[in-house]
């Protein structure tokens, strides 16, 4: 059975990041709340899912984001077979433009 992420705490966590008002808050409040690496790993995560949605290639991902191509298979399988999140902030992304 996997586990949940939807628990009191991650609502208040995810309720704090709301409460974020621009790109310094989100440096401050991750920055005390993830290490370096994790905020970084996840910066990277994020921009493979970039780089798939507008349709690069695994080896130029890897050159580009320095990630394994684990990691992109797993952002991969993120962005087809996931929650949609990655969809919904890219989209939303696009339109702003």
């Amino acid at each position: 059975m996997s586990k949940s992420i939807h628990t009191e705490t991650t609502d208040h966590l995810f309720e704090a990041i709301l409460s974020l008002q621009n790109k310094e808050e989100c440096y401050k409040f991750f920055e005390d709340v993830c290490t370096i690496t994790e905020v970084l790993d996840i910066g990277q995560r994020y921009e493979v899912a970039r780089l798939l949605h507008k349709g690069e290639t695994y080896a130029t991902i890897a050159e580009a984001t320095g990630a394994s191509t684990a990691t992109i298979s797993r952002v991969n399988r993120a962005l087809n077979y996931g929650s949609d999140g990655y969809e919904l902030v890219l989209s939303r992304l696009e339109e702003e433009k």
